[in-house]
């Protein structure tokens, strides 16, 4: 008797699912040496409270179940925003929080909203759902079409403010009247809105279709420990509790951004570094004669200029070349009429900063 052949897992997983594209994040390589400026990390460590929060959960204690409901943490960003505990879901990093909200409202007949370029989780989000979009294109000026994304024929719509990966922050003037004017759900994700000069988080109390995004990765040093959050309203909070993981926030995870939201004076002092070093360096590179976007994030978006005055996708990706043989990275969107000649460059610290301008003086398209 023959054995029974089993079909290869392909040809038994839904018809979209072998062609899916997945997200790509930026390099994380291996070993020292390198200058790593394309993740958008932060260069400081977490406040000190962070360790010792850490260290007190490392007990017997890991044997049992986190807190399903993150309820210590709901309760301290609540209060936090001026909200109460029902407007917060907490998540397995923001991205967690933008899979549970894609799940909910995006399908082949709910169709996901965003402009581009955008972060591009959120297309890979929509086509795990196997489900559609509608785009809407920024020019270079990167002005907020609100008319344009508010008509666009979408059920959900995600919009980073500020904008990844220009780093253009938006108005709150203008995004409440995209939530007026908007039909569906706005996500604002707002995962650098701690180094902007406003934010969104006032419309939750007043648009019930609003949810602000937020995530401890960037401004609280927290990237490794995945915890990010949701704003909203409580019937759509309580939607997202429906849909999540019972324990989708383990133990450490949930002492370390207690411990790290606490500690205020520690935060402030950190964002305000970035934001100095990030105005100047923007300074920098504009004496250069290169366009660079205004940012309202913890990285800037800049336009390479060779000797020659030259711009353009062969310009960035020379230079880009350039900063990966010497061990520094950054990171380029060669897919987009918009970004394939510039390069987003996250914000270091004062060496890492010195580093980059220093092998960019020594690139021979500088000659």
């Amino acid at each position: 008797m023959n054995p029974r052949q089993t079909p290869a897992p392909a040809g038994m997983a839904r018809p979209h699912v072998p062609s899916l594209k997945p997200y790509t994040p930026g390099m994380q390589p291996g070993g020292s040496g390198w200058v790593k400026l394309n993740t958008n990390e932060n260069p400081y460590p977490p406040s000190a409270a962070v360790e010792e929060a850490i260290r007190r959960e490392t007990d017997a204690s890991l044997r049992l179940y986190p807190d399903p409901a993150a309820a210590p943490l709901r309760a301290a960003l609540a209060e936090h925003h001026g909200l109460e505990p029902e407007n917060v879901c907490v998540g397995n990093g923001s991205d967690d929080i933008l899979n549970l909200l894609t799940r909910i409202f995006c399908d082949r007949d709910r169709p996901a909203g965003f402009s581009v370029p955008s972060y591009s989780l959120y297309p890979v989000l929509v086509a795990i759902q196997d489900g559609r979009v509608a785009t809407l294109p920024f020019d270079r000026s990167m002005d907020l079409d609100v008319d344009g994304l508010a008509a666009l024929p979408a059920n959900i719509l995600f919009l980073t403010s500020p904008n990844a990966p220009t780093g253009v922050g938006f108005a709150t003037g203008h995004l409440a009247v995209l939530a007026e004017r908007f039909s569906g759900i706005l996500v604002i994700d707002e995962a650098y809105a701690d180094f902007a000069d406003e934010d969104a988080v006032a419309l939750v109390r007043t648009h019930p279709n609003v949810c602000v995004t937020r995530t401890f990765s960037k401004s609280y040093s927290l990237a490794g420990m995945r915890v990010g959050y949701a704003l909203a309203s409580e019937a759509l909070i309580g939607l997202l509790d429906r849909v999540r993981d019972s324990y989708n926030v383990n133990r450490l995870s949930q002492a370390a951004a207690l411990a790290a939201l606490e500690n205020q004076p520690y935060f402030r002092d950190v964002v305000a570094k970035i934001r100095r070093t990030r105005d100047h360096y923007v300074d920098v590179f504009r004496d250069w004669g290169w366009f660079t976007y205004d940012s309202q994030a913890n990285f800037f978006f800049t336009e390479p200029c060779d000797g020659s005055g030259c711009t353009g996708e062969a310009v960035a990706r020379s230079l880009y070349d350039h900063l990966f043989r010497n061990r520094v990275l950054v990171r380029h969107f060669p897919t987009h009429a918009l970004t394939r000649s510039f390069l987003r460059i996250t914000v270091g610290d004062e060496p890492a900063m010195r580093a980059l301008t220093e092998h960019i003086a020594s690139w021979p398209g500088n000659a």
